[in-house]
Parts: structure tokens; C-alpha cells; sequence
């Protein structure tokens, strides 16, 4: 049983590394490994703070800013995380971490991790494509929000959590193009691969692990079910 985790820069490295969540994050991953030698786990890590200061700087400094340019300073922050989250996971992880999701291995270990590939999306799309090549039929992918709402809660107070959406309505929401840093649940690129798929993604809070053991013990939970 192969499980995907899109994990958020956000909870991993907000700031500077969150590291309480990421021993926390370590122990719980652990447990499932231990109680069932039959699951596995593909990690694929985003940019998080690093990716937004450093592109911020970017952004700041020159007078001609390039998407593609900064595009590339968030995969680069990517690729720090995930080698970080690699070597945390030690012994479960064998293999180098996959910055090139149309290009991997068999998996032979524990625990892949990936990080970002190239310009034009976020490192949600590799989760969909390595979900794609590994039969996984869902993606659950944690960040710094508890559900998808009907707008920015933090803009509009009237925004609504959802349980549930379907990709219709979710392409709707976050809109057709993808931007270095874009803020959204799931990014539209990844998007429109996911409902290509008919994939199912879960986006949950991150850091609440008690809410991820529901999940990943397929208990009710509180996110929304994306498909």
C-alpha cells in the first residue's frame, strides 16, 4: 500500500525548520511502518518560508523579474527540505530523493521522498504524477490550513469550510494559472492532472497529528475530500 504526501513547506519550514512537528512527524510515520511492513509512504516536500523569502528577495533586487527565475529559487528551496526530511527519515529512506517524478526507480524502500522539478507548478503536481506512477488513488496533502473554504477566510469572513468539492468546482476556485508562490490548496496545474485521473486528494492541517493518524487509519477526520 503506497501512500502520498504532499507536505507542505509551511509545516516544515515556515520560518526556519519547525522541528518539534518533524520529530513528531518521524514518530508517527514510524509507527505505521512498524505496525504494517506492507504499508509505504511517498513524501514529496514543498518550499515553504525559504521558497517565499528567497523569491521575495528576488522580486526586491531586480528590475526584471522572470517567473521561470523564481520558479526556480522555489524548487531549489524544495530540494533543501526534502534532503532534510530524507535524512530524518534514515534507514526507511534508501533512495535519493526524486527531483524528476517522470524519471524514477522502483521503489525499494520505506519511503521515497521527492522535492520540486521544474518551472510551471508547485511540487503538488509530482505528488499527482508520482500517485499516478505508483497506483496510489489518493493524494493527501498537508498544509498550514484545516479545509478547502468557499473563499479566503482571511479576506472574507463569510467563507464556508467544505467537507467535500468536486474538481469542477474546486478548478473554479483556484483559477487556471499557476504563479511562483501562489497561495492556494492544490495547485491548478496539479489540478487539472488530479480530476484527468479522477484522483482523490484529502487537504488537512498538517501539524495536527492526531487528525493525520485518522486519516491514514481511515477514520472520520476533519478536511475536505477533494473528487
Amino acid at each position: 500500500m503506497v501512500t502520498v504526501i504532499s507536505l507542505g513547506g509551511s509545516i516544515v519550514a515556515p520560518d526556519g525548520v519547525d522541528i518539534p512537528f518533524l520529530k513528531d512527524f518521524h514518530s508517527l510515520i514510524s509507527d505505521f511502518l512498524n505496525e504494517d511492513e506492507k504499508r509505504r509512504f511517498v513524501l514529496v516536500v514543498g518550499g515553504g518560508g525559504p521558497a517565499r523569502a528567497w523569491q521575495n528577495a528576488y522580486r526586491e533586487i531586480s528590475s526584471a523579474v522572470k517567473d521561470e527565475d523564481a520558479d526556480w529559487i522555489g524548487v531549489m528551496a524544495t530540494r533543501l527540505n526534502a534532503q532534510l526530511i530524507k535524512a530524518i527519515m534514515g534507514e526507511w529512506c534508501n533512495q535519493p530523493v526524486i527531483t524528476d517524478p517522470s524519471k524514477t526507480e522502483p521503489f525499494t524502500g520505506r519511503i521515497l521522498v521527492a522535492a520540486g522539478w521544474k518551472p510551471g507548478f508547485s511540487s503538488d503536481y509530482d505528488a499527482v504524477l508520482l500517485a499516478e506512477q505508483f497506483g496510489a488513488g489518493m493524494v493527501l496533502n498537508l498544509s498550514n490550513i484545516k479545509q478547502v473554504y468557499t473563499d479566503d477566510p482571511r479576506t472574507n469572513p463569510d467563507a464556508k469550510p467544505l467537507d467535500t468539492i468536486s474538481w469542477e468546482d474546486f478548478k473554479a476556485l483556484v483559477g487556471e494559472t499557476w504563479t511562483p508562490g501562489k497561495n492556494v490548496p492544490f495547485d491548478p496545474v496539479a489540478t487539472r492532472h488530479a480530476a484527468k485521473l479522477n484522483l482523490k486528494v484529502i487537504c488537512a492541517a498538517g501539524k495536527d497529528l492526531p487528525n493525520l493518524r485518522l486519516i491514514l487509519e481511515d477514520k472520520p477526520f476533519i478536511g475536505t475530500l477533494i473528487g
